[in-house]
C-alpha cells in the first residue's frame, strides 16, 4: 500500500507516498521515479497513481507527492507558482536520494501536463535528475495559452484577466481569484479525469507564472541525460506543437511520440501503446536493473 511520508521544501511540509516494487529485498537499492501531478491536482490523481503502478511493476521505486498549496501539503492553498513547483521537485529529489532503497544517482521524473512542464524544466536545471518523461507537457507558457484561447475575443478576455489581476493586487494587496477553466480550458468530456479535491479557483498570479514559464529555454541542458516526450496527436487541452517545439530544442537522446486514439490524460486512459513505448524506452535508456 506504500508508505506515507513528509519532506521539507523551503520551510513547508509536503506530503508524499512512496511505493516499492514487488520483490525488493532488504538492503537492495533500485532506480526511482518522482511522479508529478497536473494543474491544481494532487497525488490521488490517476495520472499519478497509474504511472506509479506501471513503474513499480517494471521494478522502480516511486513517489507521488502534493506540490505546495495542493492536496495534503502545506502552503497557501491554490497559489501555484511554476518556479516554486520546480523548487518542490528539486527538494523531492533531495529527499529521495536519502531513501535506503533508492540508487541516489538514478532518480527520474515523470509528469503530466503542468507536471510535465515542471519535470522538463527541473531536468534542465538540476543535473541530479537522471531522466525525464513528459506527457502532454509544454515549453512556452505564452504560446501555450495562445493555443488554448484561440479567438481574438478569448485571448483578450485572458490577457485582460492578467492585467486585472495585477491591478487588483496593487490596489487591495490581495489576489484576484480566477476559475480554473478561465485559465486552462478543458472540454467537458475530459473533466471527469480531474482528481478528487482538485483546485477549481486560483489567484491570477498563478496564471501569470504559467504565462512566464519557459521550459523551452532549459530543455537543451537535459542532454546527455535521456528525455521522452509523449503527446496526443490531437490534444484537447495542451497544443501538440508544445512537445514538438521542446523536441526541436532538446539535445540527444530525446524521443518524441505522438499518439492517436488518446487525449490529454493519456496515462489515466491506460493506453496500451503508451505503456509499450514507455516500457521499451526505459529498458534502453534508464533500466530498473
Amino acid at each position: 500500500m506504500g508508505r506515507s511520508v513528509r519532506f521539507q521544501s523551503d520551510g513547508l511540509s509536503l506530503a508524499g507516498i512512496i511505493e516499492a516494487p514487488e520483490g525488493l529485498k532488504a538492503g537492495e537499492r533500485r532506480p526511482a521515479f518522482l511522479v508529478l501531478h497536473g494543474f491544481g491536482s494532487n497525488k490521488s490523481s490517476n495520472n499519478v497513481k497509474l504511472p506509479m503502478q506501471m513503474l513499480n511493476a517494471l521494478g522502480y521505486v516511486t513517489m507521488g507527492f502534493d506540490m505546495r498549496g495542493c492536496g495534503e501539503s502545506e502552503g497557501e492553498r491554490a497559489r501555484l507558482i511554476c518556479l516554486e513547483q520546480v523548487s518542490d521537485t528539486k527538494n523531492a529529489v533531495t529527499f529521495m536520494r536519502e531513501q535506503p532503497d533508492v540508487v541516489a544517482d538514478k532518480i527520474g521524473l515523470i509528469g503530466s501536463s503542468f507536471g510535465a512542464a515542471v519535470a522538463v524544466y527541473t531536468g534542465g536545471v538540476d543535473e541530479r535528475v537522471g531522466a525525464v518523461i513528459s506527457s502532454g507537457g509544454w515549453g512556452d507558457g505564452e504560446r501555450k495559452f495562445r493555443g488554448q484561447h484561440t479567438t481574438p475575443e478569448a485571448w483578450k478576455k485572458f490577457t485582460d484577466m492578467l492585467v486585472d489581476g495585477k491591478r487588483h493586487r496593487e490596489k487591495t494587496g490581495k489576489s484576484l481569484m480566477v476559475p480554473r477553466y478561465d485559465i486552462v480550458p478543458i472540454p467537458e468530456h475530459l473533466r471527469g479525469h480531474l482528481a478528487a479535491n482538485s483546485i477549481h479557483e486560483f489567484p491570477a498570479e498563478t496564471a501569470q507564472s504559467m504565462f512566464d514559464f519557459r521550459a523551452d529555454d532549459v530543455v537543451g541542458q537535459m542532454a546527455p541525460r535521456p528525455l521522452l516526450l509523449l503527446h496526443s496527436s490531437v490534444d484537447s487541452v495542451t497544443p501538440t506543437e508544445q512537445s514538438v517545439e521542446l523536441f526541436s530544442r532538446a539535445g540527444q537522446p530525446c524521443d518524441l511520440h505522438l499518439f492517436a486514439e488518446t487525449d490529454h490524460f493519456m496515462f489515466a486512459e491506460e493506453n496500451h501503446r503508451v505503456h509499450t513505448v514507455v516500457t521499451e524506452w526505459l529498458a534502453k535508456f534508464f533500466p530498473a536493473r
